[in-house]
């Protein structure tokens, strides 16, 4: 598990340098956006991770990667405070040929073009045996109280959660968080069988499920194939570390394994662990687990 304590601290500092460059935006099609950080971000990590742990196999979101990086950009030490901590049984003898790390350098494209900087951050996901294990999602321009940009937080299944502070959403509510600028009729049906009291939009998949882990929304519904594995990696694997669950609409887990397909054709549905997953499930209407379905 070394790969996972890299981007601790130290990784977190030079990704900063690298996100704060410029926009130059590249369109990849509808809705779908790319920009001189995403590709900086992604050469940063994947190069930095491929230099020290040779044999994993890396998926980025930005396709291949050219790693011919600055050295200054290469991050080769671990944040020694999270090493203090004892890696669990289940994950010792694990080889790194056994490892796919999912990565999405820069989550809510959209939203960073248009000045949502809260909703950005950077995806890393670790999987071993086609299930996601752990995961760091970083907020590059999060401001903490002292004034400095950017936390980290983590995730890994057997060992719990760090970089914020976990609270439970209110118990006299039902709020739902999920998509701001990819809705359609069958999302809306969704939302509509569920009747939450307040509904959140927000982008990217890490801030949505910030949400979760925060206690500002009890679940993230989004019944839609708009995401991808390097979206839901790293979310699934912090907030199932954490109590909560991570899974298609129907309630299946996806597969992390590299030989899957990227899109996450099912939609996500997310719970924080307040709110029970198969009763969300139970409510919602067979035009949206149809529609769902049919994307099997």
């Amino acid at each position: 598990m070394d790969d996972f304590v890299l981007w601790q601290g130290v990784g977190r500092k030079k990704l900063a340098k690298v996100l704060f460059g410029e926009t130059k935006l590249v369109d990849r099609g509808k809705d779908d956006l790319q920009t001189e950080a995403d590709r900086s971000a992604q050469r940063c990590i994947i190069a930095s991770l491929s230099k020290s742990f040779p044999e994993i196999k890396i998926i980025g979101e930005e396709g291949g990667s050219d790693l011919n990086v600055n050295n200054d950009w290469l991050v080769t030490k671990a944040d020694e405070d999270f090493l203090t901590n004892s890696c669990p049984k289940q994950w010792r003898d694990i080889k790194d040929d056994e490892f796919v790390v999912w990565v999405d350098p820069l989550d809510g494209t959209s939203e960073y073009t248009q000045g949502f900087l809260d909703h950005v951050t950077v995806l890393i996901g670790i999987a071993v045996n086609n299930s996601a294990v752990g995961g760091i999602i970083h907020q590059p321009y999060f401001k903490n109280p002292g004034g400095e940009l950017g936390r980290t937080i983590w995730g890994l299944k057997g060992l719990g959660t760090g970089g914020f502070e976990r609270l439970s959403p209110p118990k006299d509510k039902f709020i739902v968080t999920t998509t701001r600028s990819h809705s359609n009729a069958i999302v809306q049906a969704a939302l509509d069988a569920l009747s939450p009291t307040d509904i959140i939009k927000v982008g990217g998949a890490g801030y949505k499920v910030l949400q979760l882990l925060e206690g500002k929304a009890h679940a993230y519904v989004f019944a839609s194939p708009g995401c991808k594995k390097w979206d839901t990696c790293a979310p699934e694997a912090v907030l199932e570390a954490q109590g909560g669950t991570l899974t298609d609409m129907l309630g299946n887990h996806y597969s992390y394994g590299s030989d899957v397909l990227h899109p996450n054709a099912q939609g996500v549905l997310a719970t924080n662990g307040d709110v029970s997953h198969a009763n969300i499930i139970s409510k919602l209407p067979s035009n949206v687990l149809e529609a769902m379905r049919s994307k099997c």
